[in-house]
């Protein structure tokens, strides 16, 4: 079989990479930057923009199956741009795959594509869309996942997956964030700090889409055409979660707290404000932050057991010390 992986250099990429190399499938990625430590283990580099259709056709030669996990990222920004990636680009890597006779079509959502309006507790497979998006990340991302699942034809087999909270060594993202803010004394408890969520290790995020695409077998598999939230399993309180990594990494713990609220509405006005005054970066506290931080979000694994045979393989407590181990090794 020959793969190819959008965000190989990725946090679920680089062990996906990984998985397939040590299976002997034939690998290549596609990202902005080349890896030489992926390319030791075998796997092929194309590098450039997974907008330019020359550089996907070029990509996309011989492959078999497609494992789309490269988007753009974040919280705020110009919903554009994020419309680029995360629904034109997948439209233009789903046409290009079926033009290259590709069978299979793996696809990485987010489980913030149905929202965080209210607490989701072992939230279901067949829960709609959020009404009203709070981020362009999470608008951008449930037009490219529609997109995906309706591609789904005779001879074209696709499926979503929607990792939550993915953490694992190298985070660059969301536990990087949160080494930033600890070290800078700018984090604080949203809510009443139950909040319950579901995380999912890196390497169990890439064991996820080794198990769909063996369960991807063609266009009437039981999970063709469909979207799978994927977990470690079991939610954790996640700002106990997040203060154990810190206070393990020898990093203060978040000790302040603020009313869900009084953060909503502070949200509100940063928005405006980074939108008026053309601000760049993100602003400090948005809407969407407020709510995905301060309410539980987690979902029923069995649909993902059941059609996909995924069960995570790394427990949460042996992933959030190798996070431990990583952080100290680079403070």
């Amino acid at each position: 079989m020959k793969a190819l992986v959008t965000g190989g250099g990725g946090l679920i990429g680089r062990p996906l990479v990984g998985m397939l190399c040590t299976s002997g499938h034939e690998v290549c990625i596609l990202a902005r930057n080349r890896y030489r430590e992926i390319e030791a283990l075998g796997a092929q580099s194309f590098v450039g923009d997974i907008c330019d259709p020359e550089t996907v056709e070029t990509a996309m030669e011989g492959v078999d199956v497609v494992f789309h996990l490269a988007a753009r990222l974040g919280t705020w920004g110009d919903p554009a741009a994020f419309m680029a990636v995360n629904r034109d680009a997948t439209k233009l890597l789903l046409d290009a795959a079926r033009r290259a006779g590709a069978a299979r079509f793996i696809h990485a959502s987010t489980p913030s594509v149905v929202g965080y309006a209210d607490h989701v507790e072992n939230g279901s497979n067949s829960m709609p869309y959020a009404k009203r998006h709070l981020s362009p990340y999470a608008a951008s991302k449930a037009a490219g996942e529609t997109c995906v699942l309706a591609a789904n034809t005779p001879g074209f087999a696709t499926v979503a997956l929607r990792p939550h909270v993915v953490f694992g060594p190298g985070d660059k993202l969301t536990v990087q964030k949160l080494i930033d803010g600890a070290q800078a004394g700018k984090l604080r408890i949203i809510g009443d700090g139950s909040t319950r969520v579901d995380v999912t290790y890196s390497e169990n995020a890439a064991w996820a889409f080794m198990d769909a695409a063996e369960a991807l077998t063609d266009w009437q598999a039981p999970c063709a055409g469909r979207a799978y939230f994927i977990g470690n399993g079991a939610p954790v309180e996640i700002w106990e979660f997040m203060n154990s990594i810190l206070a393990d990494s020898g990093l203060p713990e978040i000790k302040g707290r603020i009313q869900f609220s009084v953060a909503y509405a502070l949200g509100w006005l940063l928005e405006r404000t980074w939108s008026g005054l053309k601000l760049k970066g993100e602003p400090p506290v948005t809407r969407f932050m407020a709510c995905a931080l301060a309410r539980s979000h987690w979902y029923d694994p069995a649909p993902a057991e059941r059609d996909l045979g995924y069960i995570p393989r790394i427990p949460v407590e042996e992933g959030r010390k190798e996070v431990v181990d990583w952080i100290r090794s680079v403070l």
